[in-house]
């Protein structure tokens, strides 16, 4: 068993530390909370330079067709700096249901657009007082031929106003996964945006379709099992994100643990928070552990329906521990605004609730144990 990584990875792994450094550093990232973008250009566009956006997409298409477990050395960059950008819903989600699902025009019109940073995709597939399984979908879909109209609200929809299309996911029969995939323009007659303020300070809309008119993609009821392994691969990555988050988190905690004087010694040498702190870097370790399996079996296309849920949610409920537990350490103090240990914790408890939360991703994995 070989847990060390290329040579290859580890030098995409120190280009794309330093692109987070130079072009989305934690000055960027306050800039860009509650900013009606949500992105500095900037570093989308050196992210396109470099390929970055490319990663997942075939090469045939522009891409640069790595594997997952490329994607998530990257991943795990991303979360150390909070670096704020939408490749997760358009280079992964979206381009992924393209890669699966799309025809050769959509494929050949769009893929080599998100690429080079020219398009941006984000899925609109969440709507209110409804869960995260198909049967959440009930937005309807009045098709006609390869085409429908869509009426209905999408919450949480991320980076909706500089999306070029919205990945809209309705409900085109009354079987339980009769869902089919909708390519939507988000600046097209019948479609509101309303931006909603969430606890990660991230950019999130609203989205109320009227009439929208939308392209399907892949063929009629084929939607859910599309977007299912799209999610399956995608959740290894945002697990990744937040192990990248969880390893910084706790540099920061024993940096200020170590500096931090009380009663003549530092916080580190007391019993209890030196505990913590251990407890912390165990749960980190094995986390990581745990991701970079299931990165791996995706890459060599092998079962994840256990590993890619099991890696999610281990890796988030580690980061939401781990940061709570830093604001502890920190004395409260943490959670202010000056402080960046509450930067890690709110994202933190973002990134366990999106993407299927805990709940449903205990189905997923009790359903593979069970089952």
């Amino acid at each position: 068993m070989d847990l060390d990584f290329s040579e290859e990875q580890e030098m995409l792994r120190e280009m794309v530390r330093t692109l987070c450094t130079e072009h989305a550093s934690i000055e960027t990232v306050r800039a860009m909370e509650d900013d009606p973008g949500g992105y500095p250009t900037e570093f989308w566009k050196q992210l396109a330079e470099v390929e970055v956006l490319g990663l997942l997409i075939p090469e045939e298409y522009g891409g640069a067709g790595m594997s997952t477990l490329d994607a998530a050395i990257v991943y795990e960059e991303f979360g150390r700096t909070l670096a704020p950008s939408p490749h997760f819903v358009s280079c992964v989600l979206s381009a992924g249901a393209l890669v699966l699902a799309g025809s050769v025009d959509q494929k050949k019109e769009w893929l080599p657009k998100i690429a080079a940073g020219d398009a941006i995709f984000t899925p609109a597939w969440l709507e209110p007082h409804n869960g995260y399984g198909a049967k959440g979908v009930q937005m309807r879909a009045d098709t006609d031929g390869e085409s429908a109209t869509l009426s209905g609200t999408k919450l949480y929809v991320q980076f909706a106003s500089s999306a070029t299309r919205l990945l809209v996911l309705a409900r085109s029969g009354d079987g339980l996964e009769d869902v089919d995939l909708f390519l939507v323009d988000p600046n097209g007659e019948g479609v509101t945006l309303e931006q909603q303020m969430s606890l990660a300070s991230d950019t999130q809309y609203n989205v109320t379709l009227d009439g929208a008119r939308g392209e399907r993609i892949g063929e009629s009821g084929s939607g859910w099992r599309t977007w299912n392994q799209v999610m399956h691969e995608g959740i290894i990555l945002a697990a990744a994100q937040a192990i990248g988050g969880a390893e910084r988190a706790l540099e920061i905690t024993c940096e200020y643990a170590a500096e931090r004087h009380q009663f003549g010694k530092p916080l580190a040498a007391f019993q209890a928070i030196s505990h913590y702190l251990a407890d912390a870097a165990t749960h980190v370790s094995g986390g990581k552990t745990l991701v970079l399996e299931a990165a791996w079996a995706s890459s060599e296309a092998k079962d994840i329906s256990r590993l890619a849920p099991m890696a999610k949610l281990f890796a988030c409920q580690t980061y939401r521990d781990l940061t709570a537990m830093s604001l502890q350490v920190f004395g409260g103090v943490g959670f202010t605004i000056e402080y960046d240990a509450q930067l890690y914790f709110r994202r933190a408890k973002q990134l366990q609730l999106s993407w299927w939360d805990t709940s449903y991703l205990e189905e997923l994995v009790a359903a593979s144990v069970l089952d």
